[in-house]
């Protein structure tokens, strides 16, 4: 379903660009009241167009959703890089209503050494064995089968459990909405390189 080029290991200067974006748009926002002047809307609109953000909004709006976006999304990967090593092997929640995508996900991880509990493309499904293992962290696709969305489940998961999450979509604005529930965002399409990078951040963080 993807590919599976080497995982990228972390780039110092990709996350100092996100810093000094965020900490420009932050400040140019802060000093106006919300408001950029045109050459700064423009710019901004630019950048939020890449992910489909809906940019007929103000300034303020869109800027909140790209930085959420920005500061969570796993980092291309670099064909040349090692892979990312987490701390040690987790127990990883996968809900994913795609079946091909669920199964090369769950390849993914436990040739990587994790244990995988699911998948699942049911939330509620998934929300029941959280209750019967010790998960260490979920990754969530946002749109699943059934009435219960990925954004519920990252709700119960994180609330109940403290369980880190990792958002896994293609609906960006979904994600970007409820970015400060997720620990790391990963947009599709993606490769197992991505997946791997987000969950050596987490693993490194837990």
């Amino acid at each position: 379903m993807f590919d599976r080029p080497p995982a990228s290991k972390p780039d110092p200067a990709a996350a100092d660009s996100v810093e000094r974006l965020c900490r420009l748009y932050d400040s140019r926002l802060s000093e106006t009241g919300g408001t950029l002047s045109p050459d700064d809307a423009r710019e901004l609109n630019a950048m939020a167009a890449i992910y489909d953000l809906d940019t007929d909004r103000a300034p303020a709006e869109v800027w909140k959703d790209l930085r959420a976006v920005v500061i969570r999304q796993a980092p291309a990967a670099d064909p040349d890089a090692v892979p990312p090593v987490s701390a040690s092997p987790l127990t990883l929640l996968v809900v994913e209503d795609d079946a091909d995508a669920a199964a090369s996900l769950t390849e993914i991880l436990t040739e990587a050494g994790h244990s995988v509990v699911g998948p699942f493309h049911d939330a509620a499904a998934a929300e029941a064995a959280a209750a019967l293992h010790a998960i260490d962290a979920a990754l969530l696709d946002i749109n699943l089968s059934g009435a219960m969305t990925g954004v519920e489940l990252a709700r119960v998961l994180t609330t109940r459990w403290d369980v880190g999450v990792i958002f896994i979509s293609g609906d960006v604005a979904a994600a970007a909405r409820h970015a400060d529930m997720a620990e790391a965002l990963v947009l599709k399409p993606y490769n197992g390189a991505q997946i791997l990078e987000a969950v050596a951040r987490l693993g490194r963080a837990a």
